[in-house]
């Protein structure tokens, strides 16, 4: 087995131990593991921040394809989600915050395509933009609930359904209301989030609008996009398959929030 070698985008020891559990698909003197585990993980680390493609990987992490089917290996086996609905929780204790959110933001984001993810883009009129569009539900603090992909030609009204679900499922039917922008007006997406028991608030912009305006609540999702856009690899639709790209923004989120809690993860090592 290929030893640990340190890179400059590794995840500190605290980081590592935490993620550790999650990662271990197989046992550590399986047969088929030939890479260290954690240069496997940095190497997905690397990937996503540096947006470069997979055969660009530096010779410093394993081989790329090795790197790749690892990767998918996890996204398939729901790791990440499960980690990033741990550190939720975590974070949350450490703000004197309930474990499980009442509230959530929903909204969508746009990404242009590219030549590897072209077959399944569709046409935003509206942002005049061909790609993918990402819907996601975070809670109050800005982190993420779920998360689905679409054509960016789906209304965001037909996803309120599925969104609402698996916001239900992540957080144990503890949401009661979310937030969402002028977009999820209608009683079709008022009636799909109140079969999963969600009230949906919908937040307008000020009739006389000047300059950029500060809308409640709605401003938290903004920011965790903005929070995306540090990792290059989210910046377009690369990936062939939707699952893909719904797993690189678990996998983004995993970072983003591992490094958030590393004081509380450092404390409890």
């Amino acid at each position: 087995m290929i030893t640990h070698k340190p890179y400059p985008s590794d995840a500190t020891d605290a980081e590592w131990q935490f993620v550790l559990p999650y990662l271990c698909l197989v046992r550590e003197d399986a047969a088929q593991r030939v890479y260290n585990l954690r240069d496997l993980f940095d190497g997905l680390r690397w990937l996503s921040r540096s947006g470069a493609p997979w055969r660009y990987l530096p010779a410093d992490f394993p081989p790329w394809h090795a790197v790749y089917q690892q990767a998918r290996r996890w996204i398939d086996a729901g790791c990440f989600e499960a980690v990033v609905s741990d550190l939720r929780v975590t974070i949350r204790l450490a703000k004197d915050r309930k474990a499980q959110p009442s509230a959530a933001v929903l909204d969508s984001r746009t990404l242009r395509s590219t030549p590897e993810s072209g077959n399944r883009a569709g046409y935003n009129g509206h942002k005049k933009i061909k790609g993918s569009k990402v819907h996601i539900a975070v809670d109050t603090l800005g982190h993420l609930l779920a998360l689905g992909v679409t054509p960016a030609n789906d209304d965001d009204r037909t996803q309120v359904a599925e969104l609402c679900e698996a916001v239900q499922a992540a957080t144990g039917d503890s949401v009661e209301v979310a937030f969402v922008d002028q977009g999820y007006t209608g009683e079709a997406a008022e009636s799909a989030a109140a079969d999963h028991g969600i009230r949906l608030e919908v937040v307008k912009l000020p009739e006389a609008k000047r300059g950029f305006v500060l809308l409640p609540r709605r401003w938290v999702v903004e920011r965790s996009f903005a929070w995306l856009t540090r990792f290059r690899r989210l910046a377009k639709d690369y990936e062939r398959l939707p699952e893909v790209l719904a797993g690189m923004n678990f996998i983004a989120f995993s970072f983003l929030m591992l490094r958030k809690a590393a004081p509380l993860l450092a404390t409890s090592a």
